[in-house]
């Protein structure tokens, strides 16, 4: 699996019309790769709180449209990041979307922990409810965003529910950066899975600086590939055989004692 992990900065300045075509641009240096990655909230910036309503699409509004031209575009299974979705609750929320290299909409995931520490994320947004995962060609995929880095039991539901491979999309200050490596490593070894962790660059609204540093970790904890803190995109090649081979050599999941993790409803499909 050649996977491109692209890294984006979220400038005040830039309109999120002008930042779609932007990506867009981008996206053509990811031709050849098997998935595409994209960071959290790069539409619109994660710390741009003051926006947030006014940037806030639907399901498949512009963001989604734009991303599943780019996906048959490239014949890749897209990750988008994440966006501001205004449901049909009126209520917004962090969304993520996979999309197939026939531009399908295979998979939506709404940020379950919203982050509260020195933000206005879980002020402004309702948390998401359901974790699963989805089958595709390139192993059984689950996703996740940010802050749920910070909360094993997602990760080992995922797991239960089928997971190979997980995708982080993220917005990760450059304050945490060695929590950022620290998180995504550990859930890579304790999962026994190969996580690909996408983060955004650049300076943010309220002078937060993003981390960058996006990485591909094996199950054992090897790091595949590592970006700096630079806009552009990292590819990293994956031999998916590793998953298997790692949890037969040393069955760790299976030799859990104790009760598995909370099963958590499947995702309603949109």
């Amino acid at each position: 699996m050649r996977t491109a992990l692209v890294q984006v900065a979220s400038p005040r300045e830039e309109s999120v019309t002008a930042r779609r075509d932007r990506v867009a641009g981008m996206l053509a240096d990811a031709a050849g790769a098997d998935l595409v990655v994209l960071p959290e909230l790069w539409p619109t910036g994660a710390f741009a709180f003051d926006t947030y309503s006014e940037d806030a699409e639907p399901i498949h509004g512009e963001t989604v449209c734009a991303a599943r031209e780019w996906a048959r575009r490239l014949g890749a299974h897209l990750h988008l990041g994440s966006f501001l979705e205004r449901g049909a609750d009126g209520r917004l929320r962090n969304t993520s979307v996979l999309i197939g290299p026939d531009g399908a909409v295979l998979h939506t995931y709404r940020k379950v922990h919203v982050f509260g520490y020195q933000s206005r994320e879980a002020e402004l947004l309702t948390p998401g409810e359901t974790v699963d995962t989805v089958d595709t060609s390139l192993g059984r995929l689950g996703t996740t965003t940010c802050y749920d880095l910070r909360f094993p039991e997602l990760y080992r539901a995922l797991v239960d529910k089928g997971a190979e491979s997980i995708i982080v999309t993220s917005a990760w200050p450059d304050a945490r950066l060695g929590h950022w490596r620290l998180f995504t490593t550990c859930r890579a070894v304790e999962e026994q899975v190969v996580l690909i962790a996408c983060n955004g660059v650049g300076e943010q609204d309220d002078g937060v600086r993003l981390a960058g540093h996006s990485r591909v970790v094996d199950p054992w904890g090897e790091v595949l590939a590592e970006a700096g803190t630079a806009e552009g995109i990292t590819f990293c090649d994956v031999d998916l055989g590793v998953i298997p081979t790692a949890r037969k050599e040393f069955p760790a999941l299976a030799d859990r004692r104790l009760a598995q993790a909370p099963v958590w409803p499947a995702t309603r499909r949109s």
